[in-house]
C-alpha cells in the first residue's frame, strides 16, 4: 500500500526542504508556508518516492526526506510511471492531480554537483490540489483514475 513518508516544506526556493509533523494542502495553491506553493502555475506540490532516493543513496550519499526539495515523500508508488493527468486521493480527502513529470535541474544543484546527477528532475512529479486538506505522514495514498 502506497503512503506518505513525510511533508517537506521551505520557505524559500532553491533549498532543501524540512520534514514537518503535518501541514495544509490548499485547493489550487499548494502546500501552506511553502515557498513553491502558488495558485497561478501547475506545479503546487512536488512528490518524490523514497524508492527514487534510495537510488542515490546507492551512490554513498546520506539524505533524507526534504533533501530534493519535494513536499511529499512516499513509499509504494513509482510515481514517475504514472501519467499526467491521472487523480490521487491522499488520506481521507485530498485529491491530487499530476501536472508534470520532471522537471530541469536547478543550476547548482548541490546533488548534482556532488555526485554529477540528480534523480528529482526524472522521478519527481508535480501536481495540482484538487481538494485540499490536512497531510502527515502515515496518509495512504490511492490512484482514482489512470489518465490515457
Amino acid at each position: 500500500m502506497a503512503s506518505i513518508i513525510a511533508v517537506c516544506t521551505s520557505d524559500k526556493k532553491g533549498v532543501r526542504k524540512t520534514p514537518i509533523e503535518e501541514g495544509i494542502l490548499k485547493k489550487e495553491f499548494g502546500l501552506k508556508g511553502d515557498a513553491h506553493a502558488d495558485s497561478a502555475w501547475h506545479r503546487q506540490v512536488s512528490l518524490l518516492a523514497n524508492e527514487s532516493i534510495d537510488k542515490m543513496r546507492k551512490l554513498g550519499l546520506e539524505l533524507k526526506s526534504g533533501d530534493f526539495a519535494e513536499n511529499l515523500t512516499t513509499e509504494g508508488l513509482e510515481l514517475f510511471t504514472i501519467p499526467v493527468g491521472t487523480r490521487l486521493k491522499v488520506g481521507k480527502y485530498i485529491v491530487l492531480e499530476i501536472s508534470q513529470i520532471g522537471k530541469e535541474c536547478h543550476t547548482g544543484c548541490a546533488i548534482r554537483q556532488q555526485v554529477g546527477k540528480c534523480i528529482m528532475p526524472v522521478e519527481g512529479i508535480f501536481a495540482r490540489v484538487i481538494r485540499g486538506g490536512k497531510v502527515r505522514a502515515g496518509d495512504k495514498i490511492t490512484v482514482l483514475n489512470e489518465a490515457k
